[in-house]
């Protein structure tokens, strides 16, 4: 049976959030962030940076598109959608290592953090629920 202490350690290292994924990313730290969300999803808005690729053609295309060694993030659209985790274990699968961003894009975009769309990158307000907006707006 998995102890508490071992069965936190796991979920930590197969989860992030969008906080530390961002952290990541503005360290350059070699991070490939993936929205593995429908093409209508990717173009109303995705983390800036971000590569697009459904979870269902992950197989098919990351040996091609994102190196092995990378670190990867996956995310879908919020923490009621579970092709993250569709994705996470497809990235999985074929050795990457991988994480589920945990609040998906609705937290990345509550949080504050650069959206990209069709009209470039900007941010949208933070959620005083999900951020702290003084820290924020001097990311």
């Amino acid at each position: 049976m998995m102890d508490r202490a071992d069965y936190y350690a796991t979920k930590l290292a197969a989860e992030t959030d969008a906080s530390d994924a961002y952290a990541a990313q503005k360290a350059g730290e070699p991070l490939v962030i993936v929205d593995v969300r429908s093409d209508e999803a990717w173009a109303q808005g995705r983390v800036a940076g971000s590569v697009h690729m459904h979870y269902s053609e992950i197989a098919a295309r990351a040996a091609a598109e994102i190196p092995q060694d990378a670190s990867v993030v996956v995310y879908c659209w919020s923490p009621g959608c579970n092709a993250g985790a569709k994705g996470a274990l497809e990235f999985a699968r074929l050795g990457y290592d991988v994480r589920e961003m945990i609040g998906g894009f609705e937290y990345w975009v509550r949080e504050g953090y650069p959206v990209e769309d069709a009209d470039g990158v900007h941010r949208r307000p933070v959620d005083p629920l999900t951020g702290i907006a003084r820290i924020r707006t001097h990311a």
